[in-house]
């Protein structure tokens, strides 16, 4: 049951993303326009400490008018590794710079209207290196018991679905 796009054309950009319009085809030949939106690959990155706790940022997102808990993240720069910006993203939006970064996962949080694609790391260990220069980002930075985490996502304190992801993949391994 595989569709295929036959082409697209660009309806609208700027320096954060592209919505083109697809032509599909259906398996069974029929034909439908379809928008997709184009954007640049997102970094994130936390780490979890000697006590199991993990870093994340509480903050409100407007658009879905929610408060939550979050990894910190961004747009990678042009010509950025994906670990670098990962890495500056927490930098910048904690306070925290993180050790030596290990590669998480990849997922697709929308990949039924968008190309976005967030890859996740984490860190063993990270270090204080001041007041978070993007302070408006979030409300808080704390480290939070990743024991907590299930319980967390349950009670739908953790809405984006990258970070549920990344921090239930964390919770598994660090208890199994």
């Amino acid at each position: 049951m595989q569709w295929t796009n036959l082409g697209e054309r660009t309806v609208y950009e700027n320096q954060w993303l592209r919505v083109h319009l697809a032509d599909v085809e259906l398996p069974d030949g029929r034909h439908l326009d379809h928008y997709v939106i184009r954007l640049r690959p997102v970094a994130m990155a936390t780490a979890v400490n000697e006590r199991n706790e993990v870093l994340l940022l509480w903050r409100h997102r407007f658009i879905t008018e929610s408060w939550g808990w979050e990894i910190a993240a961004g747009v990678v720069e042009d010509g950025e590794g994906l670990a670098a910006a990962a890495a500056r993203e927490m930098r910048e939006e904690t306070g925290w710079s993180p050790g030596r970064l290990h590669p998480l996962m990849t997922v697709e949080p929308s990949n039924g209207l968008t190309d976005a694609r967030h890859h996740v790391f984490w860190s063993q260990r990270a270090e204080y290196v001041g007041h978070p220069e993007d302070d408006f980002e979030s409300s808080r930075r704390e480290w939070v018991p990743l024991k907590e985490v299930p319980e967390l996502v349950a009670r739908g304190e953790v809405p984006a679905a990258n970070t549920a992801a990344a921090l239930l993949m964390l919770h598994r391994l660090r208890f199994g």
